[in-house]
C-alpha cells in the first residue's frame, strides 16, 4: 500500500461491501415473504405489481452481489456502479410509498459508492481486482 487513501478506501469499501452483502444474504432465505412484504408496501402506490414483483425478486440477489464484489474487490468499478444504480431505484420506490425516513440511508450508500468510485483506480489495494492486474503485466512482461 503506497497510496495515502489505500487504508481508507478499504475500509470504506468493506462497510459498503458488508452493508448491501447483509441486506441481501438475510433475504434470501425467505425470499418469497420478502417478495410479499415488498407488494404489500407498494399496494396503495402508482407502480403496478408487474414491475414491484420481479424488483422484489431481484433486490437481494443484486444486493448480494454488488456486496460480494464489493467484498473481494472484483469488479468493484462495475460493483459501485450497479449498488449506486441499485440505490437509485430503491430511492425512487421510497419515494412512490413516500417512505421519506429510508432514503437518508440509501442517500448515504450513493454518496459511498460515488466517493469510492472517485478513488477506484488508484487506491483499490487488497482486492482481486489489483491480483489480476498485477497477473496481467507479469504475463505481458513474459510475452
Amino acid at each position: 500500500m503506497t497510496n495515502r487513501y489505500h487504508w481508507p478506501f478499504l475500509l470504506a469499501r468493506l462497510a459498503a461491501g458488508m452493508s448491501m452483502f447483509g441486506h441481501g444474504f438475510v433475504r434470501l432465505p425467505k425470499l418469497h415473504g420478502f417478495s410479499n412484504w415488498m407488494v404489500g408496501q407498494f399496494q396503495k402506490s402508482m407502480l403496478p405489481d408487474a414491475i414491484v414483483v420481479p424488483f422484489s425478486y431481484f433486490l437481494p440477489l443484486a444486493e448480494l452481489l454488488v456486496g460480494v464484489l464489493l467484498l473481494i474487490g472484483l469488479f468493484t468499478r462495475q460493483a459501485l456502479i450497479a449498488g449506486g444504480f441499485v440505490m437509485i431505484a430503491l430511492i425512487f420506490g421510497s419515494s412512490m410509498i413516500e417512505e421519506w425516513g429510508a432514503i437518508p440511508s440509501q442517500l448515504i450508500h450513493t454518496a459511498f459508492f460515488a466517493v469510492l468510485l472517485c478513488f477506484v483506480n488508484d487506491s483499490n489495494s487488497l482486492a482481486v481486482d489489483t491480483l489480476l492486474k498485477s497477473n496481467k503485466s507479469k504475463n505481458r512482461q513474459i510475452l
